[in-house]
């Protein structure tokens, strides 16, 4: 969103009428928000984000024709200035996983506050990445290694992104597109429960450090 005061175009993604249409009318109360789409499957919600480029799209795990993870990944391609939201009913670890490495840029639960949900479609809209603080809470008391849910891909950008390389370059290191480092970056972040590539980097200088020392004692 470019100006603090533009109206943020939304698209809506539920199979159940009822639910889409209590989230829309929330959506259009809000200040700076209007709905603009509404879909109640895959192939309906990337044909009508195809034609209404929605700037921020909600999207729910379960459709009739396949899943949300389906409409993210396409929309990555058929409408990439989208940015899309998932809102389901399904606290799920592995599914805030594979939101987050399809594209997604933020994870909520239906169980919150439609504020919560108002507030979140902004920040995502602005540029900005979120997950429901609860999961991210559990995600790190589960795991001490704050790498233990990484998966062997996003485990080399790790490594490539404390050696310093960009994006593209790391891209070119490991023969995958741009975007797919993008994708790898968002989804290890949440793994790690960091907010910002240079907070991985410095973690990255800190452990190869503490090897280092190690070696030397």
């Amino acid at each position: 969103m470019s100006e603090e005061n533009a109206v943020v175009n939304v698209m809506i993604i539920d199979d159940h009428e009822v639910v889409r249409r209590g989230i829309a009318e929330v959506v259009d109360r809000a200040d700076g928000l209007k709905v603009i789409a509404e879909a109640g499957t895959v192939a309906e919600a990337v044909r009508r984000a195809e034609l209404m480029n929605p700037e921020v799209a909600l999207v729910d795990l379960r459709l009739p024709d396949g899943t949300g993870i389906d409409i993210i990944e396409q929309l990555s391609e058929r409408s990439p200035n989208t940015r899309c939201i998932v809102l389901t009913s399904f606290d799920d670890d592995d599914a805030l996983a594979e939101s987050l490495e399809a594209g997604a840029k933020a994870y909520l639960l239906k169980s919150v506050r439609g504020a919560e949900i108002t507030e979140v479609i902004r920040a995502v809209a602005n540029g900005r990445i979120l997950l429901d603080e609860r999961t991210v809470t559990r995600r790190r008391a589960d795991h001490d290694d704050p790498t233990a849910e990484l998966t062997p891909s996003e485990r080399k950008v790790l490594d490539l992104i404390g050696d310093g390389l960009s994006n593209r370059e790391i891209g070119e290191k490991l023969g995958v597109a741009e975007k797919t480092v993008k994708n790898h970056i968002t989804s290890l972040l949440a793994k790690m429960g960091m907010q910002r590539r240079t907070q991985v980097a410095a973690w990255v200088a800190g452990q190869r450090a503490a090897g280092w020392r190690n070696q030397a004692n």
